[in-house]
């Protein structure tokens, strides 16, 4: 019972979770729905991840409500026994996925590339359907509170990305970042003693290794060579460590912390390594980086890495970003680059 309603849950094995669950709403309008339009394209990965872990993967339950008669026959008349039993509804019955449609879809293209997936089984919960109205307050009240974790807490409990391990095990063995990450939030308070945030460190990473065949190992031991070379260039994360200079006023005072820059570095350093992996190559290509004023009093980053005083992390000011340091290089930009390069300096960006 729950608001003083019955409801129902139930193991259904995957391969009828097509068959029962129809989604034929998308030429409804909103107020005709109960569910938002499904975005098939979430559904690729959705479906890959079950099909890459077919031994780990986690769903959580569907949420369905049923037009139709409910009929529980129960095991017995008092204690487990009467809360456990046989469900039965006709299959003239309409039922609704109040949460969890994006998860039926992926299901559906899972089973089609490994139909042996169809004897496991999800978990639904079944409501009795009263009406459209009531199945649009309990898509609502579903989703009222729901709220996605911080990606810095996501990267740190996820085991399968590489990239994400070799990103924790970063702030485990490199001095410059052991102590300093802060490993649960992706923003800093403006008291925090930390420099980092793990999820800006991910992608800054990610944007260093992206496109590089090597080893899990190799990939780790680079990005640490590389991270420690921009410690080398950049003297105010030192002087933190050292205790000459707070973090709270190197945040303040300079923008080569924030997630924007450690995005832009690795992109540079991807293009270099990409070039050669020879460390003594690459670090003599990065030695300039040692003239810029990553100051916020530097009018040059207005536009670029801050807007209106605040540093921006979109995928335009990155870009801007980008460029600002491939001139001090002396690196060529790619054509999208310079396009964006183009449209800043005609005042478009």
């Amino acid at each position: 019972m729950q608001a003083g309603r019955e409801f129902y849950a139930s193991m259904c094995p995957l391969r009828l979770i097509p068959k029962i669950f129809l989604f034929d709403e998308d030429d409804l309008s909103a107020e005709l729905r109960a569910q938002r339009v499904l975005n098939k394209g979430r559904l690729p990965a959705l479906a890959r991840y079950i099909l890459d872990n077919p031994e780990d993967y986690v769903f959580s339950a569907l949420t369905a409500s049923v037009d139709g008669d409910m009929v529980f026959d129960s095991q017995g008349a008092e204690g487990a026994a009467h809360r456990t039993g046989q469900l039965r509804i006709p299959m003239d019955a309409r039922f609704l996925i109040n949460d969890g449609q994006h998860r039926r879809a992926a299901i559906e293209l899972a089973l089609k590339e490994n139909p042996d997936l169809g004897d496991e089984t999800i978990a639904v919960v079944f409501f009795h359907d009263t009406g459209l109205a009531r199945s649009q307050q309990m898509f609502a009240d579903l989703n009222r509170h729901a709220v996605r974790p911080a990606r810095s807490i996501g990267v740190l409990y996820d085991h399968r990305d590489l990239n994400a391990q070799i990103t924790r095990t970063l702030t485990e063995r490199s001095a410059v970042f052991k102590g300093f990450v802060e490993m649960e939030k992706s923003t800093l308070s403006a008291r925090s003693r930390k420099l980092f945030t793990l999820s800006a460190l991910y992608f800054g990473n990610q944007s260093l290794l992206q496109g590089l065949a090597l080893k899990q190992e190799e990939a780790g031991r680079l990005a640490q060579s590389f991270w420690e070379a921009m410690d080398a260039a950049l003297p105010e994360w030192a002087m933190v460590r050292d205790k000459q200079l707070s973090a709270q006023e190197m945040r303040r005072d300079f923008i080569h912390s924030h997630g924007i820059a450690l995005h832009a570095l690795g992109r540079i350093g991807n293009s270099l390594l990409r070039e050669s992996t020879k460390t003594t190559v690459w670090k003599k290509r990065l030695a300039p980086l040692k003239h810029v004023d990553w100051s916020r009093a530097n009018a040059d980053w207005e536009g670029r890495a801050i807007v209106g005083g605040r540093v921006s992390k979109s995928h335009q000011n990155v870009t801007l970003t980008v460029n600002y340091l491939r001139k001090h290089l002396g690196l060529e930009l790619s054509p999208e680059e310079q396009r964006v390069e183009d449209a800043y300096l005609r005042g478009e960006a």
